[in-house]
């Protein structure tokens, strides 16, 4: 039971890792830890006005995310 739940807890972390801020919705965003529904409209609309984030780096651009916020998340960010 134990393993089946292990396994099923990698796959989930696998899948929030894999969370790509150039091609997520706003639904999707807020599965990144420390991005909530605010925060992930942000984001969505930074990257209709500028196009593509070309680094993870770029998201201090968007209100509401700061170098602190950015340092939490920026491991679990591809940007692709």
């Amino acid at each position: 039971m134990y393993k089946y739940l292990a396994v099923f807890l990698m796959s989930i972390l696998s899948l929030m890792a894999a969370i790509n801020i150039n091609t997520a919705d706003i639904t999707t965003l807020t599965h990144i830890k420390g991005i909530g529904p605010s925060k992930a409209k942000a984001i969505v609309e930074y990257r209709k006005k500028h196009g593509r984030f070309e680094s993870v780096e770029e998201l201090v651009q968007v209100k509401g995310i700061g170098k602190k916020s950015l340092e939490k998340i920026k491991s679990d960010i591809p940007v692709k």
